[in-house]
């Protein structure tokens, strides 16, 4: 048998492609993170919290059979620990990815143990992921699939929450727009409520509330307002997989990050799409609640044990996966240098002398 054709072939193909194995694996590491995490709500003291959940991040992405690299991570904005830009994660076997991670977002949310905080994680296949190089913000309109040809972010506020009415066959007076309650956010506010829609504020975490806005009955319908690029990323990513949509436009704060932004060949006026933000069709989601939120269910310590809820999405299925997890407390240290058969924190972190 002639197999030169074959082996030829063999040579010249295309990239491992992420595979449909790989979703298990990914929610065992936002687990992981929220788990360890989930003992520092509460206590007031982030960015521990945020300690024990990259650290667990860490070790579980490096068992993943991916060759993966951080492309985007939450840490350089606000000097917390992070898994840093550039960093390889996986096992380096498998599919050439790219990763985007956010070991807790909401971590003032979780110092506070205030709802909606999560671990999250998405990945997409190598050079899908949009790198916003040095601007750590940007202003963002995020819908679900029945909005998402309608809606630009160029235009009036108001001219916005009436295509959505349109299109969701809703009243105006009853479009509810999620926020960040930022004082940046003045004028958006004025004008939603100028328009006649409702607000519905959020105080951190905005990857939760733009998933809010593409989930049928979370009683929101649209999230506008500037927040973090690392969410903006992850979040195009989730709504990749919902069929929704996320426009954005880079917000350096200072001349300085302006010339940053354009030093890196990125136009600061550019309207980015969710296909902008992550290409292609094979991208995966995936987000553990740490605390108690609209969106999932936080990490509950029983005796011997804990729980989570997970969402699993993938957009080349469009399957969405609610995964409710029980662990036993004897193997999380495996993931977090904490007791959390006491729930005493370690020297490491801190807490204690």
């Amino acid at each position: 048998m002639n197999t030169s054709s074959t082996d030829s072939h063999e040579t010249t193909r295309r990239p491992e492609a992420p595979d449909r194995n790989l979703a298990m694996d990914l929610v065992r590491v936002t687990e992981a993170a929220a788990m360890s995490a989930g003992r520092w709500v509460g206590r007031g003291d982030k960015n521990s919290g945020d300690g024990a959940a990259v650290e667990a991040m860490r070790k579980l992405i490096g068992t993943v059979a991916m060759r993966g690299v951080v492309v985007i991570g939450e840490g350089e904005k606000d000097e917390a620990p992070m898994l840093f830009n550039g960093e390889e994660v996986g096992n380096h076997h498998g599919p050439e990815c790219d990763v985007a991670v956010d070991p807790i977002d909401g971590t003032t949310l979780l110092s506070k143990g205030m709802p909606n905080a999560l671990a999250v994680l998405a990945v997409a296949e190598r050079n899908a992921m949009f790198d916003p190089s040095a601007v750590f913000y940007m202003e963002k309109l995020a819908v679900g699939p029945e909005a998402a040809d309608v809606v630009d972010i160029s235009a009036p506020v108001a001219e916005n929450i009436r295509r959505v009415a349109k299109a969701k066959q809703i009243e105006v007076s009853d479009v509810t727009v999620c926020v960040l309650d930022r004082s940046r956010h003045d004028q958006l506010v004025s004008d939603v409520r100028e328009a006649g829609a409702r607000i519905q504020f959020i105080s951190d975490g905005d990857v939760a509330g733009a998933i809010a806005a593409a989930r049928p009955d979370s009683g929101v319908d649209m999230l506008m307002g500037i927040g973090g690029t690392p969410e903006g990323i992850i979040t195009a990513c989730a709504l990749k997989c919902m069929e929704g949509e996320l426009q954005a436009r880079l917000w350096p704060k200072d001349d300085t990050e302006r010339e940053q932004v354009r030093a890196a060949g990125h136009d600061p006026e550019r309207i980015l799409t969710t296909s902008d933000l992550v290409r292609g069709d094979n991208v995966f989601f995936c987000a553990t609640g740490i605390t108690d939120g609209a969106l999932l269910r936080g990490v509950h310590y029983r005796a011997q044990r804990c729980t989570t809820q997970s969402l699993m999405m993938r957009s080349k299925s469009g399957t969405v996966r609610l995964i409710e997890g029980s662990h036993k407390l004897s193997k999380l240290n495996e993931y977090s240098e904490l007791d959390f058969k006491h729930g005493e924190p370690t020297a490491r972190y801190g807490l204690l002398p």
